[in-house]
C-alpha cells in the first residue's frame, strides 16, 4: 500500500487513524504474511489470531477488535513484532488496544481478563515490582470470587511460591512511577 493510500485509508477509517496515531505504528503496511501469527506463542489461545487483528483494524471492526480476548491474552512477549518484516510492531499495538479497551463502550469478551490485567497493573504502580498476594487479593476483591482458587493458593503458600509478605524494593520505584504517569498524561492527550 502506499504511503497516499495509507493515509486516504486513515481518513476514511477512524478507527484505524486513532489506533495508528495511538501506537505510533503503520497498521496499514501490514500485508498479511502471517509471520506474527504463525510465531506467536500462544496464538492456540487467541480467538482472533494478530495478523487478523490488524486486518480488523484496517477494516475499522472496532466492536470486533475491543471485545476480543486476544488483547488480553497477548503476553507481549514481542515475538510478532521481531518477526515483523514491515516492522510493525505489533506487541505495542496490543498494548494501546487494551488502553482503548479500558476506555471504550464495549464489553470485553473475557471479564476477568481486563480486571486482572488492571490489578497487576496497580500492584506494580503502587510497590514498583509484583507482590503475588497482593494481586490476588486486588483481583479476588475485584472479582468477589473469594473462593474459587483457594485451595491452590495455599498449595502455593506451603510451597513457597507465594509469600505474605512483599520482599524489599531495590530502587526505581520512583522510575516506576513515573512510567506510569508518563503514560496516563500521554493517554488523556
Amino acid at each position: 500500500m502506499t504511503e497516499l493510500n495509507a493515509r486516504e485509508n486513515q481518513k476514511a477509517n477512524p478507527f484505524l487513524s486513532e489506533v495508528a496515531q495511538a501506537s505510533g505504528e503503520k497498521i496499514s503496511a501490514c500485508f498479511q504474511c502471517q509471520k506474527c501469527s504463525a510465531g506467536c506463542p500462544i496464538a492456540y489461545a487467541m480467538d482472533v489470531l494478530p495478523n487478523q487483528m490488524l486486518r480488523h483494524i484496517q477494516y475499522g471492526h472496532r466492536e470486533k477488535v475491543l471485545t476480543s480476548n486476544t488483547i488480553w491474552i497477548c503476553a507481549s512477549c514481542y515475538t510478532c513484532s521481531v518477526r515483523c518484516p514491515n516492522n510493525i510492531d505489533i506487541a505495542k499495538i496490543m498494548d494501546t488496544l487494551r488502553a482503548l479497551a479500558v476506555h471504550s463502550e464495549f464489553k470485553p469478551g473475557e471479564k476477568d481478563i481486563p480486571i486482572f490485567h488492571s490489578a497487576f497493573l496497580d500492584t506494580i504502580k503502587s510497590r514498583g515490582r509484583i507482590h503475588e498476594l497482593s494481586l490476588i487479593l486486588q483481583f479476588k476483591s475485584k472479582t468477589k470470587d473469594f473462593f474459587k482458587d483457594a485451595a491452590l493458593g495455599w498449595k502455593m503458600y506451603r510451597k513457597g511460591k507465594i509469600k505474605l509478605l512483599p520482599s524489599k524494593f531495590c530502587g526505581g520505584k520512583k522510575e516506576v512511577k513515573e512510567i506510569f504517569n508518563a503514560f496516563e498524561k500521554g493517554a488523556r492527550q
